[in-house]
C-alpha cells in the first residue's frame, strides 16, 4: 500500500505549494498552524457556533480558545506554544 491514501485521508501539499515557506510577505516569521479535521455532533457544533457568535469569534477561534484554557487548567500547556493570534481591528492610533 505504498504511496496510497487511506480512507478519509486527505493528501497534504508541501509547504512551498501553500506559499507559507517563502520567507517574505505578511506571514514571514510566523509559525505555520496545524490543521485538523474535527468531527462534531451537529448539536455541539451549533452550541459552539452560538457561543462564538456571542463573543464575536469564529468557531475555529472559539475551539482554539477553549482548548488553550483546558490545557492551562490541566497544567499541560506547553511552554513552547505560541500565544493566540490577535484578531479583530488594530487599536486606534492617536
Amino acid at each position: 500500500m505504498t504511496g496510497e491514501q487511506g480512507a478519509g485521508e486527505r493528501p497534504t501539499a508541501p509547504d512551498d505549494a501553500r506559499g507559507a515557506s517563502s520567507g517574505d510577505g505578511p506571514r514571514a516569521g510566523r509559525r505555520e498552524r496545524k490543521q485538523v479535521l474535527l468531527r462534531l455532533d451537529p448539536a455541539v457544533h451549533d452550541a459552539l457556533a452560538r457561543w462564538a457568535a456571542d463573543e464575536l469569534r469564529s468557531v475555529n477561534a472559539q475551539i482554539d480558545l477553549l482548548l488553550r484554557r483546558a490545557l492551562q487548567d490541566a497544567g499541560r500547556m506547553p511552554s513552547s506554544a505560541a500565544p493566540s493570534p490577535r484578531r479583530g481591528r488594530p487599536p486606534a492610533s492617536d
